[in-house]
């Protein structure tokens, strides 16, 4: 059985799709990508159909992640289908669970930091947009860290389906 993960932010350029091509990298790794499908979204459809925003793109390439992406909206009908997502935020977090059609559907939506030990009271990934390339260097940091954690995660539901 797939077990699905989505990766949620504003627009669906910068940390989602950051976030995405580094989670699907680290269930890569662990030989994990033949049961966990990865992908991402954004709460507002103002960029769908874009390529991911083109700091993005390089600071993905430079640390040898996959760039390929298309932005598109989440839709409440998701929930159905997927088994965890995963907000950059708070205002991301506060959103999807209001896009929730049940109890059990928000309770899938996490933040993404929440899974980084070393985060602390800090869960939110900054939206780097409207920064340099310091802000998008940053975000994947913090992606790279809290993917770990998420992998863990992850990887003992998926071994727990199979046994």
């Amino acid at each position: 059985m797939t077990y699905r993960v989505c990766f949620v932010c504003t627009g669906n350029i910068c940390r989602s799709p950051m976030a995405e091509s580094v989670f699907r990298a680290r269930t890569a790794e662990a030989g994990l990508d033949d049961r966990v499908e990865v992908d991402s979204a954004g709460t507002g459809g103002w960029h769908e159909g874009d390529g991911a925003d083109p700091r993005t793109v390089s600071v993905l390439e430079e640390h040898g992640y996959d760039s390929a992406h298309t932005a598109r909206q989440f839709r409440p009908s998701w929930f159905a289908r997927l088994d965890l997502v995963i907000a950059l935020d708070h205002g991301h977090l506060k959103a999807l669970r209001r896009l929730a059609p049940t109890a059990e559907d928000a309770a899938k939506v996490r933040l993404l930091r929440s899974y980084d030990i070393s985060a602390g009271d800090d869960l939110d990934v900054p939206d780097p947009y409207y920064g340099g390339m310091d802000g998008f260097e940053e975000c994947l940091e913090m992606v790279e860290a809290a993917s770990e954690g998420l992998l863990v995660a992850v990887r003992e539901h998926v071994e727990g389906q199979a046994a």
